[in-house]
């Protein structure tokens, strides 16, 4: 069994910590929060309180942290894991970042003599939880397959990408799909609704015909129909609004740097933030479907819905 250093004890780092002592792995973890700390020691993680401290004898190092400026602050500098760690140790980034900064600690760990993958995973909360998570692991070849073995607790595929930032890369692109399912899921949900289809029957129809998605199969918007989806629980965060605003903005900004355009995906990025400006940015990210229904103080609701249909009709100003 190996000597794992866990930078980043939330709400994914957390369950995904536990997997890996449950695995028999040596957890030594560092959080900046007190909370999370604590809840890591609950689940079998030996807390550190410096990352120095954290990677201190360790087999490899993972990293699962909110924005690439979080992990550039933890990998360098004076206090940081390429100051600190043994040249031999794998280094592992399983946070979303940008392309520029996961580049750049790659530039970084081969300069200094590491071996780094970046490996973002897919899944969320319960799939961390559950030991279900994939991850898209880019870098060199060796790296990618050495970190393949430590990772496999915690997953249900490991998929490598290819070269340095393409893991990165596959999630970014991901993820922009899925919150674009999402924001097509919640607007058939509520016009299925509004034209009196019971909303059991309708989720029924799309899961087996061309409307499926893994939104919509998992992350249901409506209450009542999928148990486990926010939607049943006053949109308590399994995602929250704010991540996923910040995951479709790092999706944009490739798609700038390409010069790609993403008519739709600029749209539901304006949609998370007006979420977010009306102060729901801590709650799940499904709460998207209140832009649509209209239940969010300030949403379009039906005064846009009447004029778009008075447009439709001819009947427009």
């Amino acid at each position: 069994m190996a000597t794992v250093a866990w930078i980043g004890l939330g709400n994914m780092g957390g369950p995904m910590t536990a997997n890996m002592v449950a695995a028999g792995h040596t957890v030594n973890g560092f959080d900046l929060s007190a909370d999370a700390l604590a809840a890591g020691v609950a689940s079998g993680v030996t807390a550190t309180s410096s990352v120095a401290e954290a990677v201190q004898g360790a087999d490899v190092v993972f990293t699962m942290l909110p924005k690439g400026d979080h992990v550039r602050s933890v990998y360098f500098g004076d206090a940081g894991i390429l100051a600190h760690a043994a040249k031999e140790t794998l280094l592992i980034d399983s946070s979303t970042i940008d392309i520029e900064s996961a580049q750049a600690v790659h530039d970084a760990a081969a300069a200094a003599g590491f071996r780094f993958v970046d490996a973002p995973v897919s899944g969320g909360m319960s799939g961390a939880a559950a030991g279900t998570l994939t991850f898209m692991i880019g870098g060199e070849s060796g790296a990618v397959k050495d970190a393949s073995a430590f990772i496999s607790p915690m997953s249900a595929n490991i998929i490598p990408t290819g070269g340095a930032t393409t893991g990165q890369a596959a999630k970014i692109c991901n993820n922009l799909m899925l919150f674009i399912n999402l924001a097509s899921t919640s607007e058939g949900a509520v016009l299925a609704d509004r034209l009196g289809l019971d909303k059991k029957v309708f989720w029924d129809i799309a899961s087996v015909s061309s409307g499926d998605s893994w939104a919509l199969r998992t992350w249901y918007p409506i209450a009542g129909v999928v148990p486990n989806a926010a939607s049943n629980h006053d949109f308590a965060p399994t995602f929250t609004a704010e991540l996923a605003n910040k995951d479709i903005n790092l999706a944009i900004a490739a798609a700038r740097s390409t010069d790609t355009p993403l008519e739709i995906g600029e749209h539901v990025q304006q949609m998370f933030q007006r979420l977010i400006d009306g102060g729901q940015g801590g709650k799940d990210c499904t709460m998207i479907v209140s832009l649509v229904d209209g239940s969010l103080p300030g949403a379009a609701g039906n005064n846009d819905a009447e004029t778009n249909a008075a447009a439709i009709n001819g009947k427009g100003k």
